[in-house]
């Protein structure tokens, strides 16, 4: 009879940023990865952004991709650290909160039906280059390193390792 014993992630990743840590799911099915992930895609082709050059979007664009790669982020986090890293608040007069979303659509959808109310990003503040590498860290985290390295031989692939052990010294005997 086989056995086999397979281990399951019970501890979360940790993400330490300066002095505050983002904690991920210790495990994630692929489906709920890959259907996040091409959500992600799908929001930012219909905007014609590639986040891994933002510097070329628009700032209306640069905005609602912010706003995307965080809560893609935010579905792979403890709620606790969704929370900090996706939080728009519908806030009226000086500063009183009406509701707080983890997604800026949501937000405005409920600002829209409150008279006078503002949308306020109150996500934790980040260099665009700190998401980015975030979301490259939980693409090889979650997806087995999908996009990191082509599935079959090409350029892009490492070169081969070297045999071990030092070259000989003699002369080959195929020389004439």
């Amino acid at each position: 009879m086989a056995n086999k014993t397979f281990a399951l992630n019970v501890d979360p990743h940790e993400a330490t940023i300066g002095d505050v840590t983002l904690l991920f799911q210790p495990e994630v099915m692929g489906d709920e990865f890959l259907d996040a992930y091409e959500q992600l895609q799908t929001s930012q082709k219909r905007l014609g952004v590639d986040v891994s050059e933002l510097s070329k979007a628009s700032p209306a664009d640069l905005r609602r991709t912010v706003g995307a790669l965080r809560v893609f982020l935010a579905s792979l986090m403890l709620p606790e650290s969704a929370e900090v890293i996706a939080r728009w608040d519908v806030v009226v007069g000086d500063d009183e909160v009406v509701d707080t979303f983890q997604s800026p659509e949501a937000a405005e959808e409920k600002a829209a039906g409150v008279e006078g109310a503002r949308v306020e990003n109150r996500s934790l503040r980040l260099p665009d280059r700190i998401l980015v590498q975030l979301l490259e860290w939980v693409v090889e985290l979650y997806g087995g390193g999908a996009g990191k390295r082509p599935p079959t031989s090409s350029t892009g692939s490492s070169p081969a390792s070297r045999p071990g052990g030092t070259p000989g010294r003699a002369v080959s005997r195929s020389r004439g």
